[in-house]
């Protein structure tokens, strides 16, 4: 008898253990689809503010113009970044892929850590937010701008990289945009696959236009429907964002800028001179770290 009040005893305690985990399993579950729902809806906001914006009205007639060359157009942003900038002031662009969920804006802040777990509004988010690292250049001019966003299950962020590593999936979504206040940049997705996650990818400093195409070629050399880069290379985008099919794996997609009609547009005299002047810039720049230093230790 006393046996089986025993027993009784302690399965009435496991029960009550088993609807506790169920409970706080239950609870954490609620929490998560919550905190989805809801940086979902703040990113649905962002869309709709962003995209507030209209180009100038001309309130008189324009006079016949002359017989001249035309002018080409001022750039007139689709996004509102006057708007997203009074948000958030770490605001640099806008990221859309067209037929995917892919359509955020782009921060960038002083390191690779705060907007891992915040959203775009400063606020703690297991979401976090799609940002361009620190090390790359702000306006997109550096040669490797490479972006993060989580691989979240409900489908936001950037989840559908993931799917670029279906050869077919990628080819249906090879173009894709993204929008500063000063240009729309075209891009096409030339490469994707999973690996580990190589510190190499994060490179930003390159010695030579030498060094830098042997860095594309590295990259997109993995994937076996990689489309043909043109070298010299001018500029490569590199999405990055988790993968699960080894331990600490990531999904990288890689592509380079084109033109209206989709041709790959290479360095010109003048972005290497630039990216020139930018090399000295940084050496110079670490020579006086070292010295000083050098200098404190002494």
């Amino acid at each position: 008898m006393e046996q089986n009040k025993g027993r009784s005893r302690v399965r009435r305690i496991i029960i009550l253990l088993l609807a506790a985990v169920m409970l706080v399993s239950g609870g954490l579950s609620l929490h998560s689809y919550l905190e989805d729902k809801r940086a979902q809806e703040e990113y649905e906001r962002l869309a709709e503010l962003a995209r507030e914006t209209t180009a100038p009205v001309e309130t008189e007639a324009p006079e016949a113009p002359e017989e001249t060359e035309p002018e080409t157009e001022p750039y007139v942003s689709p996004i509102n970044f006057e708007d997203l900038m009074d948000e958030n002031p770490d605001t640099i662009g806008w990221i859309k892929v067209p037929d995917t969920n892919i359509d955020y804006p782009i921060v960038q802040g002083t390191d690779n850590d705060f907007y891992l777990n915040h959203d775009f509004y400063g606020k703690e988010s297991m979401g976090g937010a799609i940002y361009l690292d620190f090390e790359s250049q702000g306006d997109f001019v550096g040669r490797n701008n490479i972006l993060y966003g989580h691989n979240m299950k409900n489908g936001s962020m950037f989840k559908d990289v993931i799917h670029y590593k279906d050869e077919e999936y990628f080819k249906e979504h090879q173009y894709f945009s993204i929008y500063t206040p000063d240009r729309e940049i075209r891009l096409k997705a030339v490469a994707c696959y999973y690996g580990e996650a190589q510190p190499i990818v994060r490179k930003t400093r390159f010695k030579s236009q030498e060094s830098f195409d042997a860095f594309v070629h590295e990259m997109i050399k993995p994937c076996s429907f990689a489309e043909d880069v043109t070298y010299p290379a001018k500029t490569v985008y590199t999405l990055v964002t988790c993968s699960y099919e080894i331990n600490d794996a990531r999904t990288f997609l890689f592509a380079v800028e084109v033109d209206e009609d989709g041709n790959e547009i290479g360095p010109d005299a003048q972005f290497l001179q630039k990216m020139d002047d930018l090399m000295k810039e940084r050496a110079q720049a670490a020579s006086a770290a070292a010295q000083g230093n050098e200098g404190q230790k002494n």
